[in-house]
This record gives structure tokens, sequence and C-alpha cells, in this order.
């Protein structure tokens, strides 16, 4: 079985192309492939290969005391869902255009799979307040799936939605807000541009998506959660729609 990873984590890179530089070599010589973004605030990368192959990478990107705390979500397929290896260095990791939301001055708050599932059930925050999910994502990766009654917005990239928020925040003045993502980097960035933008009451879900499937497991969501990969999409279990291996 091929491991397939996806990671993130904001850290002050002083020279992103020398990290390019020494990780590359090393992820080809393991055979990997999949995409790692490198900027100056931090790594984002989609990676598959061998069991091994990538528990090596992870331990050379660790020894890195920047990168140390890296927090990586897991899953498996019959086959590689990449085509190829690719390093970039970028001016963001995800791409928001905002200067205010900048992780580096500090995370926005955060709240665990496990507790949010407790709120989806409470259908409240653990004093009283509304709840209110609201998905960061794009319209093509929400028609795979979303959280049941998520706040969705009508975009096709993610510097689109300061814009289509306007239209949204006053209804939100007296909910608890918790955005949501794949894997946790862009709701990470747009709760921190909701703080700074007249919405105090919003937290982050840590791990995204994909960090509530491999904790929780599928309660108070509908569908499979889209990736940008052959998979497709995966389901609560983290199996994909698509596996070259079984349809071979």
């Amino acid at each position: 079985m091929i491991v397939n990873i996806a990671a993130y984590h904001f850290a002050a890179i002083d020279a992103p192309q020398a990290l390019i530089d020494r990780l590359h070599p090393c992820a080809e010589a393991l055979q990997l492939r999949g995409t790692v973004l490198v900027a100056a605030e931090g790594i984002n990368l989609f990676l598959a290969g061998s069991e091994g192959g990538i528990a090596e990478f992870l331990d050379l990107l660790r020894r890195d005391a920047r990168l140390a705390g890296i927090a990586v979500k897991y899953s498996r397929s019959g086959q590689v869902p990449f085509a190829r290896l690719k390093f970039k260095l970028k001016r963001e990791i995800i791409s928001f255009r905002r200067d205010e939301a900048d992780p580096l001055q500090g995370r926005a708050a955060a709240v665990a799979p496990a507790q949010l599932a407790r709120w989806i059930a409470r259908g409240c925050d653990d004093d009283g307040r509304r709840l209110v999910l609201l998905d960061t994502r794009n319209r093509e990766e929400v028609r795979h799936g979303t959280f049941a009654g998520a706040l969705t917005l009508p975009i096709d990239r993610f510097t689109d939605l300061p814009a289509a928020m306007a239209a949204e925040q006053a209804a939100l003045a007296d909910a608890t807000v918790v955005s949501f993502c794949t894997g946790g980097i862009r709701c990470e960035k747009a709760a921190l541009w909701l703080r700074d933008n007249g919405l105090p009451q919003v937290l982050q879900l840590d791990g995204g998506i994909l960090g509530y499937f491999e904790q929780v497991g599928g309660y108070g969501y509908d569908g499979r959660c889209f990736v940008f990969d052959e998979r497709v999409a995966l389901d609560a279990q983290l199996q994909p729609l698509v596996d070259r291996a079984d349809a071979a």
C-alpha cells in the first residue's frame, strides 16, 4: 500500500530556496511524488510513497527545528495518486493576499475534532452560543461533501473569501464560528482574517476535515472530502473515491 500524507506548518523560513534545495534531492531519492510548497511563511505538502520513504522524509524534515512541530495527516491508497514530484517556491504556502492574516504573528484559536463533534451533537458550544460551521473551500470541493448545515460560499478561489463574507458577517455576530477546510491551512488563515475583521468568536478546526476523519470519523459530515490528486475525494474512513489499483 502507498502512504499519502498532507501537512503544513507556518514558520519563519529565512531562505526558502535553500530549504527546497535540501529537501528536493532527498524526496527524489526516496521516490516520493506529490507537491511541496515552500515560502517565507512555512511549508505545505502533499506527498505519497512507501511507508519507509515517507517516514525517512519526515524525519529529515523534523530535524529542522523550525519544522519540528509539523502535524501530519495520513491515508493509504493502492497506487501513487500523483504523476510526479514538484517543489515550488511561493510567496505564500496558501495564497490569500491579506497581510493581516499572518499566522507567524500567532495562530488562530482552534477547536479539536472530538470537541467539535460534541458541539455538533448539542447544536451549540460549551457556553450555549449558536454554532456555525464555515466552509472555506471552493464550490467544486463543497460539491463532494461538507458538514451538514455548514455555511458554504460561492467562491472559486480562496482569495475570493473576504468578498463573499461581506454579506454573511452581520448574521454571525451572535455565533461561535468554526472555520474548516481540507487539512487546516485555509481555515487557519480565514479564522485570523475574520477575527481581525469584526468576528472575535471564530475558531479553526484543528487539522481540517482530514484530521476530523482521522480522529472522529464522519459524524455530522455529509459526503466525501475532495482532495487535489487522482483519488478525487476521500470518505470518512479515508478511503479514496478512485484508486487505480482497484480499477486495474
